[in-house]
């Protein structure tokens, strides 16, 4: 057995204990099937969390003078966490591979969108490409990584899951919209459109403890969507990134950008949903 599945054993048996000896009723269950749930979304957030803080953490207390840029630091910290999590399997290759994937979509995306203005990085650094500093591709495999582990870690079970070559050819569409739009009609009120139609009638099931619960897919996107903005506007108050209107002083991202990751946020989804695809059916029997 796996050391990832031996740590995996091993909390499912605490847990176990711990509703033993908490569990009394209906309120009680409650509360103990909440906590589980936000500790297994702290768990599936275990790259992004550790992102956040070192954003964080080096915006605060960096030394000014020091001899390795920031940026760089932070991609050699990126590169630490992720082999870490590679050499401890609390992330399996499949999944890394996946979620490398989109490390290199979003890469190339942020070339892109900082030559046109977009967005820019404004310290030095020598490990980049172009205006990027490398550790931003992990902005970006920290969604990947999040959605890969919230299916394993979290169970999930479909009914009515859309077809994989539907979804691939929307995220196709959605990732070219983002380069066309400067110069093409800007088409993402018809991705979001056809996102409801291809996932509106998709139920999700996952199980936060014992039970197994449901939502709309689609609502699950769109909370996911919602904590990627959070995350992002933490991102730039760290002046990991920032937009040409934070350039006098930081301010929260506008909620047009909920839509944007929103739209990224696919990309990743059907990504590891490809990877589950091929490993095996991800319909749950019923419906």
């Amino acid at each position: 057995m796996s050391r990832r599945l031996k740590m995996e054993a091993w909390l499912h048996a605490r847990r176990q204990a711990w509703r033993a000896a908490f569990v009394r009723g209906w309120f009680t269950g409650f509360v103990f099937e909440f906590v589980s749930f936000g500790v297994k979304q702290a768990w599936c957030c275990l790259f992004g969390g550790l992102m956040l803080a070192l954003l964080l953490g080096t915006h605060l207390f960096y030394p000014a003078n020091a001899p390795l840029a920031r940026y760089d630091f932070l991609t050699l910290a990126a590169l630490g966490i992720q082999a870490g999590m590679l050499a401890t399997k609390l992330e399996t290759w499949e999944e890394a591979r996946v979620i490398f994937a989109f490390h290199v979509v979003g890469t190339a995306m942020e070339v892109f969108k900082t030559g046109a203005g977009s967005w820019l990085y404004p310290d030095p650094s020598v490990l980049r490409i172009a205006d990027v500093p490398l550790y931003s591709g992990f902005m970006y495999a920290a969604v990947g990584s999040f959605i890969a582990r919230s299916w394993r870690i979290m169970d999930f079970r479909f009914v009515r899951f859309p077809p994989i070559w539907m979804q691939a050819a929307l995220a196709v569409v959605v990732y070219v919209n983002f380069f066309t739009h400067h110069w093409l009609p800007d088409i993402r009120l018809g991705l979001f459109v056809a996102s409801a139609l291809i996932y509106g009638p998709c139920m999700l099931y996952y199980r936060p403890d014992l039970k197994e619960r449901s939502m709309p897919l689609l609502l699950g996107l769109v909370l996911v969507a919602m904590f990627i903005w959070f995350a992002e506007n933490l991102g730039t108050f760290a002046r990991a990134w920032v937009y040409p209107s934070q350039g006098a002083g930081w301010h929260p991202v506008s909620l047009e950008k909920l839509g944007s990751w929103y739209l990224l946020m696919l990309i990743s989804f059907v990504l590891v949903a490809g990877l589950h695809g091929r490993a095996g059916p991800t319909e749950r029997q019923g419906q």
